[in-house]
């Protein structure tokens, strides 16, 4: 608790945050298909996502340089405000694609701050808890704001004007904090094809999964309201997918740390795959089977992120951890912007199932990349891998500074100056 307390204002600004973006992140597909937008306007809608998060990563360090932490948040918290009040007033797809990728923008920035600031505050001996303790935090929150949207009606306005109040309380905890304002934000220099000669699997597997992964968090409740789930079933269906993801993930990390994690990702991305199979042909199922299969489909696809990431750290050399964390981060963002409009186009020509061949369509192609490479190289023996950690993949991407809270990037961080570039 000694060392929780002086940063309890960052978290508790950093749930606030998670709160609006889960609430603000399901409404729009909710309403959006409400209101008749169709499945491709609804997919653009995580590909603006994608674009924005992606663009606030890269460009939110100079931002900061030029005007400070506090200050970028607070407009970053001011603007992801107004955006969801601009999603109410120009309710057409036209208005709310840009808008999303305004939102993503904003909301890659306001992390990036919490996240330098909590990295900053984290001692080496407790870097490893506070990023455990973050992680269950933004999870929490992500699925609290996901289940708000039970308590009302998604087809008026209410949700809309609180969701702008969630996002503009959350500016208040680092507003009125006295913690000292962190160092500026640091940026390692991104190397792919060094990475790919050190780990093809990862490279071509995180982009797959990156397509996969935003394919379901856009379209999933998409999909639920196109096969006649109410909303609360809704909500408790995207919820319980990510909480099944986090809960497997220490047991998924355990076994890839003693064997080849190239095979455990083709069985995770198998399992993923049969599930996606079952889903999309499994014709009309209940609702019940539908949110115990989504959960089991969770479960896989958002453990896939973190199991790369490990594999890839084992195969990177000393220094270089936070670089291989940022292009792996490019490559999830880039099929994270792919994703949504391949499964929008695909329940457009088919059904709302489609969302499924899909996500099925990108696993398949990834077990078969995965098996060739176990031809091509070897498996590292269990005492030279680095650690597993769990990352909380499915709430939204991570951030270079989250990466950096990874107790694994301690040693990086005395080899690579905070102001590299």
């Amino acid at each position: 608790m000694t060392q929780i307390l002086p940063i309890a204002a960052l978290l508790v600004g950093s749930a606030l945050l998670l709160i609006g973006g889960g609430l603000h992140g399901l409404l729009l597909p909710l309403r959006g298909s409400f209101e008749g937008f169709s499945d491709t306007s609804l997919g653009l809608l995580g590909t603006g996502w994608a674009i924005g998060y992606v663009a606030g990563c890269l460009l939110t360090p100079v931002i900061v340089k030029r005007v400070g932490h506090i200050r970028c948040f607070g407009v970053f918290c001011s603007l992801a405000s107004i955006v969801v009040l601009l999603n109410l007033v120009f309710m057409t797809p036209a208005a709310w694609i840009p808008l999303r990728a305004l939102s993503g923008f904003c909301f890659a920035g306001a992390a990036m701050v919490v996240e330098s600031w909590l990295s900053e505050r984290a001692s080496p001996s407790t870097r490893g808890r506070i990023f455990g303790i973050y992680t269950m935090i933004n999870l929490g929150a992500t699925m609290l704001g996901q289940m708000l949207l039970t308590l009302g009606d998604t087809t008026g306005f209410l949700f809309f004007v609180f969701g702008a109040m969630i996002y503009s309380m959350a500016l208040l905890p680092t507003a009125l904090s006295t913690a000292a304002a962190p160092q500026p934000l640091s940026q390692a220099r991104l190397d792919l094809r060094a990475l790919w000669r050190n780990s093809p699997v990862a490279v071509i597997g995180v982009f797959l999964i990156g397509i996969s992964n935003s394919a379901f968090g856009t379209l999933g409740a998409v999909y639920g309201r196109q096969v006649g789930l109410s909303v609360s079933s809704i909500a408790t269906m995207m919820s319980v997918a990510l909480l099944a993801g986090a809960l497997i993930q220490v047991p998924i990390g355990m076994l890839s740390d003693r064997v080849d994690r190239r095979l455990v990702l083709v069985g995770i991305a198998g399992a993923g795959c049969l599930l996606g199979a079952a889903l999309s042909l499994g014709g009309a199922l209940s609702p019940v089977v539908i949110i115990a299969l989504v959960a089991a489909f969770g479960g896989m696809i958002y453990s896939m992120y973190p199991v790369i990431v490990a594999h890839a750290n084992d195969h990177t050399p000393p220094g270089e951890f936070l670089k291989t964390s940022g292009g792996l981060l490019l490559l999830f963002g880039a099929g994270s912007v792919v994703g949504p409009l391949l499964a929008a186009v695909m329940m457009t020509l088919t059904t709302p199932q489609g969302l499924f061949a899909v996500t099925s369509a990108a696993h398949a192609c990834l077990i078969a990349f995965a098996l060739w490479r176990m031809t091509q190289r070897s498996a590292l023996p269990s005492e030279d891998k680095d650690d597993f950690v769990a990352m909380a993949s499915g709430v939204r991407f991570s951030t270079p500074e989250t990466l950096a809270m990874d107790p694994r990037a301690e040693e990086d961080e005395a080899e690579l100056p905070r102001d590299a570039a």
